[in-house]
């Protein structure tokens, strides 16, 4: 297991937030998982971010929670409460309440370690507690790597896919354990 420490965002960690962003979304294979790339979040003004951290960070329908390896965030998750009739990421209606998964990032250095399970585990957590029966992502097509990861945490295929801006996505969902 990870010797990472995981837990949510705090209110004054927006800078914090920024820069892992900008990291996540320079990943080679950032195409595949995000629908923005590094010139876009490098042009959000620091307003952006401070909005986004504080929503993170003590709304009731989003938090991000970090993993932080010494002093440095290596991985992040961010689950986004939707309620029936809301949209999602992607556009699409929500017929029943879900927790979605989003913006998953793992250092490539710290990969294979045990990272991903524990924020995902934490995500799961903070989404039960949310009233939600598991968690749902989407996963780009050609992203076998990532598919891969979440089949070994339990997610499975919805059957679900939407073309989009980056190319063909499929939901895959985990029930609460």
């Amino acid at each position: 297991m990870t010797d990472a420490a995981v837990r949510r965002i705090r209110l004054q960690e927006w800078r914090e937030v920024r820069d892992l962003r900008i990291r996540a979304v320079s990943d080679p294979a950032a195409s595949l998982a995000f629908l923005t790339n590094r010139e876009q979040e490098l042009a959000r003004d620091d307003a952006h971010w401070q909005s986004r951290t504080a929503d993170a960070a003590m709304g009731e329908n989003a938090a991000q929670f970090v993993a932080i390896s010494g002093e440095r965030w290596i991985g992040s998750v961010t689950v986004l409460v939707r309620d029936a009739g809301a949209t999602d990421a992607l556009g699409r209606g929500v017929a029943a309440p879900r927790a979605e998964l989003v913006g998953v990032f793992v250092d490539p250095g710290h990969r294979g370690r045990g990272v991903l399970d524990a924020l995902v585990a934490e995500a799961s957590v903070w989404a039960e507690t949310a009233g939600a029966d598991g968690l749902t992502l989407d996963v780009h097509i050609d992203n076998a790597r990532a598919q891969a990861a979440y089949r070994r945490l339990g997610f499975t295929a919805t059957g679900l896919a939407l073309d989009t801006e980056v190319g063909r996505e499929i939901q895959m969902h985990r029930p609460s354990h």
